[in-house]
């Protein structure tokens, strides 16, 4: 059992805690998430869009019962989103009641008017809350979106768990909340904001672990779609004109919509018909749709008659 300290007991620990989430690890993965929990260290995952780096903070948060508190980084992200402001409009109204009153003394208003309750806390402030004794978990969800000075502005909070309000003073987490980091690479993250970090990369998975993704989030999907899903979509990712590869999050979308045309197997029409669930960019769709589906199909099932 873990201790005090510990989150997680062990590696296999942290295996079975994705796995009763539904999320389906390899070691290395759960091997580095065991190390960030009991060394409260943050997680910096990066890898392509839709290989599962923001579900990681989802089931951590079920599966370890934490609040989960989300930042979703955009460019222009600044303090008063991430972090906290004041709440101008109720001060001002207590400033006109205290007005109203004949309460002129302008020392005790100006301190009355920065009192915690008139804080609107966002989620790097709320991340330093404990909640039922547990710290959350905050994901802080595609950085590499947000500036270089927001970058900059999180290194004080990864590196002491603590944010200064210069009307307040100092807040510091009372436990380290758990904290995970992704990014689609868009841009490089800053080394110094890395050091304070472990590291993954979260890459696509190979066939066998997809197929076993494909069980648990399309159970309805028969066996022989899944894998022909599962051989078409890997074949898709070693082609080097296609823009954008499918993310697992695609894999399980196109499956499910496979299932609800009461589809069984793939066939060159489905496929360019529902080919809009698995591709996004128009460009790709065209390049596959046609010979070059029916092209991938055949070598599917050339792979389906060797397995079985």
């Amino acid at each position: 059992m873990p201790n005090s300290h510990q989150v997680s007991a062990s590696i296999d620990d942290v295996l079975q805690n994705l796995a009763n989430g539904k999320y389906v690890a390899d070691r290395s993965l759960a091997t580095v998430i065991h190390l960030a929990l009991n060394m409260q260290r943050p997680l910096f995952l990066e890898g392509e869009a839709g290989v599962g780096k923001t579900e990681i903070a989802k089931v951590l948060s079920a599966t370890l019962d934490r609040p989960l508190v989300r930042l979703q980084c955009y460019e222009g992200l600044d303090i008063n989103t991430a972090v906290y402001e004041w709440n101008y409009t109720r001060q001002m109204i207590e400033i006109r009641i205290a007005e109203a009153a004949g309460d002129t003394n302008r020392d005790r208003l100006s301190k009355d008017m920065f009192d915690p309750e008139f804080l609107i806390k966002r989620p790097l402030l709320k991340a330093l809350e404990s909640h039922e004794g547990k710290s959350p978990v905050l994901l802080i969800d595609e950085l590499d979106r947000a500036d270089e000075a927001f970058e900059a502005y999180l290194l004080e909070v990864l590196s002491d768990y603590q944010i200064t309000i210069p009307e307040l003073g100092t807040i510091k987490a009372a436990e380290p909340p758990i904290v995970i980091i992704t990014s689609n690479r868009t841009r490089e993250i800053h080394d110094a904001l890395k050091r304070r970090c472990l590291y993954h990369w979260v890459d696509y998975p190979d066939a066998l672990r997809e197929l076993e993704i494909l069980k648990l989030k399309a159970p309805d999907a028969t066996e022989k779609l899944s894998n022909e899903v599962v051989l078409f979509v890997q074949e898709l990712r070693r082609n080097p004109e296609v823009f954008k590869q499918p993310g697992i999050a695609e894999t399980i979308d196109w499956t499910n919509a496979l299932t609800q045309l009461d589809r069984v197997s793939l066939a060159p029409e489905i496929v360019s018909d529902t080919l809009g669930v698995l591709l996004k960019y128009q460009d790709d769709i065209t390049r596959i749709q046609g010979s070059e589906a029916s092209d991938i199909l055949r070598k599917v099932q050339t792979e389906m008659d060797q397995i079985g």
